[in-house]
């Protein structure tokens, strides 16, 4: 195999076909730029990275160097969440309403943060229409999400909540903390690991950043009035135009923002940092982020079958995915993660001890990326199982 783009970093000798496989992705798998970080029982085993940071492909991708993980980020939110939880300023089975009032709205007076955390709440799009821009508007996006009537009964079916579960998750967040998810994350859980990780990037951070390879053109919306069902599932990724990123991504408005759901920034390596903590029972080093009781709840499945907006089965527990046939986690069923636009992914297995993480600066394929699948297969033929 030829190494045509450079691999730096550090890497274990057992773990070299995980090198070796990052290596393949950029000289077999168009790879641009990326990072991938390891931990097996605590420990760093590899911390790798290649490519380059920008289009153009003048800048290298170095070690420090953040990047969108868009989807990545929900774990997180929702680990913010939990956390609450555990101190009694939410419960996960009271109406979202006592905390919000005015989401109690058209039949909403029965969701519950369970329901959201697990794409069961009906909302995973706007209705009203909203102009570009409208997804920095927190206040206006939450009161959107108040006043609409849900597109299914809360708890009955669940779909995707691609860009609304952050606005969703955080303004709960918001009302029973006074802080944001972003504040939380920063002070609890980010901070004390030392995990290179944000949701609202500080702009004095924005130089680390490299460019998403997206195109920055929005599609066009079909002609003419939509079907209920196909207007959900077009406002779930283009209402407000630029929510999902397109024409916004590399610009510093989008990384202040907090967009929980989404626009969360970091390395591969700390992305692993939070992993690691999971896989070992929610701590690590002495930092707690989950209790072990917590932790066990939060990866119980809530939701698996047809999902309304994926149009295929998915699969979720409080916040993070969980393993499914067609898209695995390695051999076993106790891994949990969150993958993320681009074919980004941080998960664990505790049965293996293992934390991983990939970030990438290309949209690549979503639902079975070539890239993130060579890489877990490279994990567990170095411990010796077969993923």
């Amino acid at each position: 195999m030829t190494d045509a783009i450079p691999v730096d970093g550090t890497c274990d000798p057992r773990f070299a076909p995980l090198r070796e496989a990052f290596a393949a992705n950029f000289a077999e798998r168009g790879e641009p730029g990326g990072a991938v970080a390891l931990m097996v029982e605590g420990r760093l085993v590899a911390d790798l990275w290649g490519g380059y940071r920008d289009a153009a492909r003048e800048t290298p991708w170095a070690r420090d160097t953040l990047v969108n993980f868009f989807s990545v980020g929900k774990a997180f939110t929702a680990l913010v969440a939990l956390r609450l939880v555990e101190r009694g300023l939410i419960d996960l089975d009271a109406p979202v309403a006592r905390l919000w009032p005015e989401f109690a709205a058209h039949g909403k007076d029965r969701v519950t943060l369970r329901h959201i955390l697990s794409h069961q709440a009906g909302l995973p799009a706007i209705r009203e229409p909203l102009p570009d821009g409208a997804m920095f508007d927190w206040p206006r996006m939450t009161a959107a999400l108040a006043a609409q009537r849900p597109w299914w009964e809360p708890g009955t079916a669940h779909g995707y909540h691609v860009n609304t579960y952050g606005y969703l998750a955080g303004e709960l967040v918001r009302r029973a903390s006074g802080k944001t998810v972003g504040t939380l994350l920063r002070e609890e859980i980010a901070g004390p690991l030392g995990a290179d990780i944000h949701i609202g990037l500080p702009s004095a951070e924005h130089h680390r950043c490299a460019e998403f390879l997206w195109p920055s053109i929005l599609p066009e919306r079909p002609p003419g009035e939509l079907p209920d069902d196909a207007l959900m599932k077009w406002n779930t990724y283009w209402n407000p135009p630029g929510i999902s990123g397109a024409g916004w991504v590399n610009r510093s408005e989008w990384r202040l923002a907090e967009i929980p759901s989404t626009n969360g920034h970091g390395t591969a390596r700390g992305i692993a940092r939070v992993y690691a903590a999971l896989a070992n029972g929610g701590a690590i080093g002495g930092v707690e982020i989950l209790s072990r009781t917590m932790l066990a709840a939060a990866t119980e499945e809530q939701s698996f079958g047809p999902d309304r907006i994926l149009e295929r089965e998915s699969r979720f527990a409080l916040g993070f995915q969980l393993p499914q046939a067609e898209r695995r986690l390695g051999p076993n069923d106790e891994a949990f993660g969150h993958f993320g636009a681009g074919g980004s992914l941080g998960f664990c297995d505790p049965k293996a001890g293992v934390a991983f993480a990939y970030v990438t600066n290309d949209m690549g394929p979503r639902w079975q990326n070539p890239r993130n699948r060579a890489l877990i297969e490279a994990i567990y033929t170095s411990l010796g199982a077969a993923a």
